[in-house]
């Protein structure tokens, strides 16, 4: 069924249609949540406080066009007024490492899985130094896979400004993912 068939009819209160809409999103509700929190019960407390927002409103969603990027953002601003009343800040390193793509291929030797394994920890070492607006863009550009209309869409901001954050993103990434592997340190910003 297409995202706007199963829309109209989880707006309707077909309930067979909200079970199929909750598993199609669940993974990127979490996925988002996880990544804020940092911790796997809290994300799954605010992804279910996702899903009970927009089971609350679903006679206001927005258009399958635009729901993706929409969803996205109400997952986002559900966590960030979390995290302000909170006053912690995300993300933690567990959650992130297992949203990271497995470097090791299919029947790779114990050595390079162990040096896969190490690449991962420096990447995440390096995304964790990173400040908020970075890790955010790499959340959604390199983990979530957004395009930069979709991430615009979903932050409220020009494509351009999501190209432009992305670029310097990555560029930060890599120079933090150098100096770590050079040996040195890298320190959390916020």
């Amino acid at each position: 069924m297409d995202l706007a068939t199963l829309l109209d009819r989880c707006r309707q209160g077909d309930d067979l249609a909200w079970e199929a809409f909750v598993r199609q999103f669940q993974g990127r509700v979490y996925s988002i949540t996880s990544t804020y929190t940092g911790h796997p019960e809290e994300a799954r407390d605010l992804a279910q406080d996702v899903f009970i927002r927009l089971y609350e409103t679903k006679g206001r969603w927005v258009e399958a066009e635009v729901f993706v990027p929409w969803l996205i953002r109400v997952s986002r601003n559900l966590c960030l007024d979390h995290l302000r009343r909170k006053k912690a800040r995300p993300p933690a390193e567990d959650v992130l490492a297992d949203e990271m793509v497995d470097l090791a291929a299919t029947g790779a030797t114990p050595e390079s899985e162990l040096a896969a394994s190490r690449d991962r920890h420096v990447v995440w070492r390096a995304v964790r130094s990173l400040g908020r607006l970075s890790r955010e863009m790499i959340l959604l550009k390199e983990i979530q896979g957004l395009t930069f209309q979709e991430i615009a869409a979903s932050l409220g901001v020009p494509v351009g400004t999501v190209k432009s954050r992305s670029n310097r993103a990555r560029l930060e990434l890599a120079e933090r993912v150098l100096a770590l592997e050079r040996g040195g340190t890298v320190g959390p910003e916020a």
